[in-house]
């Protein structure tokens, strides 16, 4: 492996062997596969000199920390070797549907080993190819169709293993306020984020942008630039692009594109990133320290993120500013969807003085922000569940009582106790216990309706519907703690 200056870093690829290294220590020199029951991923510890002996990706992420300018020339061993491979199968949803091959995970797995290695030998090769992307559609909360892609298994596969091979280095360059799709982040982690900076900080304007059809946008050749910066390993930019240019299979007829990757696929989210990460990222980093004269904060969760101002005019030459940026490299913002508005802890105050009314509202990551006041009159980020939100998932609820209507009410339970289980979990924040009390009692009540239709008599009392309710619904909770009670957050 080379640095950036030329010179050989012998703490990644050893150049020769370990004095008494046995067996493996010929496949460090040959560069061959690792032999069958040797784990890529295990330390050794105790080594004679005391230290623990780095597994392969903790020295390329040691690599990578050290030196951010480091161009990595070797990186396709770590991708096809069996070991990382069977754990990206093992990874993978077990009753997901298959892709245009027709391959499901439990036929894969009956054969698996000699799957596996067959698939390494042409990933080693260079005889891997990949297949078209089969289309399908869900449903969004305004009513629209989102379009998602479901790749073959096999890809499915390699995605994940490249992955987790170049998610070892891009996590030690991407930046802070940065939360989507990341390990160990969460969106919840991107909220107390974006709650705390504005309410402990001179936020008094707020920027909510989303940028329009991203994923369908994203252009290819500016990807593969972004992602040379550190790759520079050509059997792996061939796998990226293989993946871009399979196209989409839909009714039948396949077509291909140079901009936009499919959502769906693994290893979106993680080239989403790195697109971002040098358009806006890296962009916004600089523009705070050059142009900013007061507080400035940044949030981001994939393609949609925050950005808190103190004074209007920089907020406003922002805009300006990041829709001419954008341009650059073929992204849009959506007129709709961005705003600026007035929002923070003064902003009550100010707009009530101008004679004009309360703050505005923005929704991020299914959340409604609005300005709000504690019992001891202490500003404070009110965040509720999205309107629109809920009553799609209300809705989703009727259709799918009304296809089990006639199942057993043990069944119906189990089900309706996993969608209010899963509604809590990523709701349940402080403060907004009345929007769960609402969804919950929605929810007893469709039940009601659907199982009142399964007779003529239309005769289920309330007092057996609520020993129903307490039985199999779970109670509302608030499952998460106040965003100035988390760890220390990243804007």
């Amino acid at each position: 492996m080379m640095h950036g200056d030329g010179k050989s870093d012998t703490s990644i690829v050893p150049e020769k062997p370990p004095n008494k290294a046995g067996g493996p220590a010929a496949e460090v020199v040959e560069g061959r596969g690792v032999a069958k029951g040797n784990l890529v991923e295990r330390n050794a510890y105790r080594t004679q000199s005391r230290e623990d002996a780095l597994s392969a990706l903790d020295r390329v992420r040691h690599a990578a920390r050290r030196d951010r300018k480091l161009q990595f020339t070797a990186l396709l061993h770590h991708v096809y070797a069996v070991d990382r491979l069977r754990t990206a199968y093992y990874a993978l949803k077990r009753e997901a549907v298959a892709g245009v091959d027709g391959e499901t995970w439990k036929h894969y797995g009956e054969q698996l080993e000699a799957n596996l290695v067959d698939l390494s030998e042409r990933l080693k090769r260079g005889a891997y190819r990949a297949k078209p992307v089969r289309r399908v559609y869900i449903a969004k909360a305004d009513g629209r169709q989102r379009p998602l892609g479901v790749p073959a298994l096999e890809d499915k596969i390699v995605q994940r293993a490249v992955v987790e091979v170049l998610g070892t280095i891009y996590e030690q360059d991407f930046l802070g306020f940065s939360y989507g799709f990341r390990p160990r982040r969460s969106p919840h982690h991107a909220l107390n984020a974006l709650a705390v900076a504005i309410q402990t900080r001179r936020v008094n304007w707020v920027l909510d942008a989303d940028i329009r059809s991203f994923f369908d946008t994203l252009d290819h050749g500016w990807l593969v630039k972004f992602v040379e910066h550190r790759v520079a390993d050509r059997r792996v930019i061939r796998l990226i692009q293989k993946w871009l240019n399979a196209g989409v299979l839909e009714d039948g007829r396949r077509t291909r594109s140079e901009v936009g990757t499919v959502q769906g696929g693994s290893v979106s989210p993680l080239l989403a990133n790195i697109y971002l990460h040098y358009v806006f990222d890296l962009w916004v980093r600089q523009w705070r320290k050059k142009q900013a004269c007061g507080e400035m904060i940044v949030v981001r969760f994939a393609d949609d993120f925050v950005v808190g101002f103190e004074h209007r005019r920089e907020a406003e030459q922002f805009l300006a500013a990041l829709q001419q940026r954008f341009a650059q490299f073929g992204l849009e913002l959506h007129p709709e969807k961005t705003r600026l508005i007035e929002f923070g802890r003064w902003a009550a105050r100010d707009r009530k003085r101008r004679g004009e009314g309360k703050p505005e509202t923005f929704n991020f990551l299914g959340f409604t922000h609005s300005c709000s006041k504690t019992r001891k009159g202490r500003f404070v980020v009110l965040r509720q569940t999205m309107r629109k939100r809920m009553q799609a998932k209300l809705q989703a609820v009727k259709t799918e009582l009304r296809r089990r209507m006639h199942a057993p009410v043990a069944e119906q339970g189990k089900y309706l106790r996993a969608v209010v289980l899963g509604h809590l979990r990523y709701y349940g924040v402080p403060r907004n216990g009345p929007a769960l009390w609402t969804f919950s009692r929605a929810v007893g009540r469709l039940w009601w309706q659907a199982l009142r239709r399964r007779s003529q008599r239309r005769h289920l009392s309330w007092e057996r519907m609520s020993r129903y309710s307490q039985r199999y619904l779970p109670a509302v909770r608030i499952c998460h703690p106040y965003p100035t009670l988390c760890h220390v957050v990243r804007t």
